[in-house]
């Protein structure tokens, strides 16, 4: 198992690297994120989970991260991917081989001890429970139970634990570059001392991921991004600086 060995220094250079490569590659990348998200109290650990649909997304989640939050920032990557990539050890990486199961037993240990630990900071595990890349579209959606097994295991410990839904959509619209939209929902606070049964807890996640996908795709359909920021602005795409370039001609005269 490879385990976190945090650095400072390669976390200021990712996030700087993983701006310049959203700004190449997007025309643009948006969040909506209630305000109960950034509000959440810093003692209680937080799971960040939602749809694995793209490549992108252990950029865009540490970005937002070191953007929105004062955290100490896990996340969990598969053992074959992060062994060729083990610089995301440096940034809170740490991997799981689901193909030995007492292998992912010791991770799961080791989030919930990473999770409970007493520092200045909130810890936060963003997870993405499909385990494998599927199709923004696909349903229905099927999470491993490891999420819940984790929050099981951190309530031995902690007397709460917050869920928070996380989602992401990438789509063509009127840009020569996609664009990404991110969208968290509001946190969900779960106590220790009640009872959570933990394929119940999984299937309410895959729910609530499957609905706040069909909401965000809405959203993208009906052009309605008022509850949207804009984190990264891509840099001008070909079709605007032809524009620019007709209009320096023409003047306001359409071709």
């Amino acid at each position: 198992m490879l385990t976190v060995r945090r650095s400072r220094l390669y976390t200021r250079w990712f996030s700087w690297y993983a701006r310049r490569q959203f700004r190449r590659h997007f025309h643009s990348l948006r969040v909506a994120m209630p305000e109960e998200v950034t509000a959440m109290k810093r003692e209680v650990p937080v799971i960040f989970y939602g749809n694995h649909a793209y490549w992108w997304d252990g950029f865009w989640s540490q970005l937002c991260a070191e953007t929105f939050f004062t955290q100490n920032l896990y996340i969990i990557i598969e053992l074959q991917q992060l062994t060729k990539y083990r610089f995301f050890t440096r940034l809170g990486a740490f991997s799981i081989d689901r193909s030995h199961p007492r292998s992912a037993v010791r991770t799961i240990k080791y989030a919930s001890e990473c999770l409970s630990a007493t520092t200045g900071k909130q810890n936060a595990l963003w997870i993405f429970p499909q385990g494998v890349i599927r199709h923004v579209d696909e349903r229905p959606i099927r999470f491993f139970r490891g999420t819940a097994d984790i929050v099981s295991r951190v309530l031995e410990n902690c007397p709460e634990i917050y869920l928070v839904s996380v989602v992401s959509r990438i789509e063509y619209l009127e840009e020569q570059k996609p664009e990404l939209f991110l969208s968290f929902r509001t946190p969900q606070l779960v106590r220790g001392g009640e009872h959570h049964d933990r394929t119940s807890m999984t299937r309410n996640m895959e729910c609530v991921t499957e609905d706040h996908l069909d909401d965000v795709k809405e959203h993208v359909m009906r052009r309605k991004f008022d509850g949207y920021s804009l984190l990264v602005r891509g840099k001008e795409s070909v079709n605007r600086k032809f524009d620019r370039y007709r209009k320096s001609l023409h003047g306001d005269r359409s071709l």
